[in-house]
This record gives structure tokens, sequence and C-alpha cells, in this order.
């Protein structure tokens, strides 16, 4: 969703090159009509654009396709190694997936949402690679809430006025009331809770890594609602979180 600064500021060549982009990712892969056709763009315009990104490395062909390339992950990691928790959280992370047997991720937040920076997948069938770098609705997560919390009143509102409340589930909290109670009450009690929530049957808990007197991102512990029960989040797995939010910002004072 897009408010109203960035409708008058967008501008079209960059939001077609980025509509390319995005179908190639979407589809792992697309031939030149194929683009046009699904973008209702003119081939020669799309041809353009995929000449320019073949000479500076951001897509290859092969065959009759063009895929996204080698470039974009050198991209990707220099934005994600300029966020401090991520060295500083890493093997905190890999601690707890032993110590939980959960899946557990490490989040960051970003104009309204949240990604996967870095997690595994634990004693679960889920592929961890397949969610890090993807994005997140932060109402409906728990580490995403846990950041909410600790946003000012005035950020809060335009993450709801820009990204709304989607109901991902029947459990999902989609009255802004309602979510900034919830909020309260994480704020008292330091942790966030996701009972079903972004995905049916699966429970999860959240806490914030603040450093320097912000938010930096969130730790989350996520598994089957049977065994990541409300009762098991708010015992032992709030104290597992806890002592490795400790360690998390131990870390970050000596980097």
């Amino acid at each position: 969703m897009k408010d109203g600064h960035t409708e008058r500021r967008m501008v079209k060549s960059d939001e077609t090159l980025l509509s390319i982009i995005d179908y190639l990712r979407e589809v792992d892969g697309a031939g030149v009509t194929e683009i046009a056709n699904h973008l209702n763009l003119a081939k020669s315009t799309v041809y353009d654009h995929l000449v320019t990104m073949y000479e500076y490395g951001f897509v290859v062909k092969r065959g009759q396709k063009y895929h996204l390339g080698l470039q974009f992950f050198r991209y990707g990691q220099y934005v994600r190694n300029q966020f401090k928790i991520y060295e500083a959280a890493k093997p905190v992370v890999d601690r707890l997936t032993d110590l939980t047997g959960e899946m557990v991720w490490l989040i960051a937040h970003e104009n309204g949402r949240i990604m996967y920076l870095y997690g595994h997948a634990g004693a679960t069938d889920i592929n961890a690679n397949s969610l890090i770098g993807s994005w997140a609705y932060m109402h409906c997560n728990s580490a995403g809430k846990a950041i909410l919390a600790h946003l000012a009143d005035s950020e809060v509102d335009a993450i709801i006025e820009r990204h709304g409340l989607p109901a991902r589930t029947e459990s999902t909290t989609t009255d802004p009331d309602k979510l900034r109670e919830e909020l309260t009450r994480i704020r008292q009690q330091g942790f966030a809770l996701n009972m079903g929530e972004d995905l049916e049957g699966i429970h999860a808990i959240g806490v914030p890594l603040l450093f320097d007197e912000e938010v930096q991102g969130a730790l989350a512990v996520a598994g089957p609602a049977h065994r990541v029960t409300r009762e098991r989040c708010e015992g032992e797995l709030s104290e597992q979180l806890f002592a490795a939010r400790n360690d998390i910002e131990l870390n970050l004072v000596y980097r």
C-alpha cells in the first residue's frame, strides 16, 4: 500500500523496472513476451530494461528466459550486514534452536513491515531458506508485535494507516483499538504472543531487541501449536528468550 507522498513521487520507469524484477522473482525466470503480456508492457520496453540489467549483472539469460542474477545477492548481503543485530544474534539463534528444538528467527523491521533476517527451522519440516528474506505483517506476528510495542504511538498509527490490519486467520486482531491494548500488555510483560494469528496451527513468542534506547529488531521462537503452547510460552520459552536477548544485547555492546 502506498501513502499519499509515495503516490506523488513515484517515477513510472522505476516502477516498471521494479515490477519486472518482482515478476522474475515470482516465476523464477521468464522470457520477454511472457513478461510483457503479464505486466501489460511493450516488448521493446521490457527488452530495454532487461538488457540494462544484464549489463550490470542483475539478470542472467538461460536459454530464452531471464533470471535474477547474483548481483542482487551482493547487495542483499551488504544490506543485511548493516544491521548490527545480525552478527550479534547469529550464534545466539543457533544455540536457542538447539535448546528449544523449535523454529528460531531473528527479525528486523523496515517501512512498517518485518523481514526474516536469519533463523533455523528446528524440529519441523519447514524450509528455513524459504522464509529468510521474506516480508511479513507486524500485527499478526509475535516478533512484529514485540517491535510495534516499542515504537512511538504516531509510528504505530502510520503503520496501520499504510498497511492496514489484514486478517491472516480467524484469530488475527484486525481492530486498531484492540491491537493498541495488546501492545500495552506486551510492553508490561516483555514478550508478545502469536496464537495462530498468522498461520493456523503455528504458535510463537517474540521479544524485542533493544540497543541505544531503540528497538533494533526482535527474536522469536515458533512451532506447532501442540508443542508451543501458551503455558510453555509464558514459562520456559519466555525465560529462554529473555536470556538469549541479554546475550545479544551484550554482544552489541562489545561489537
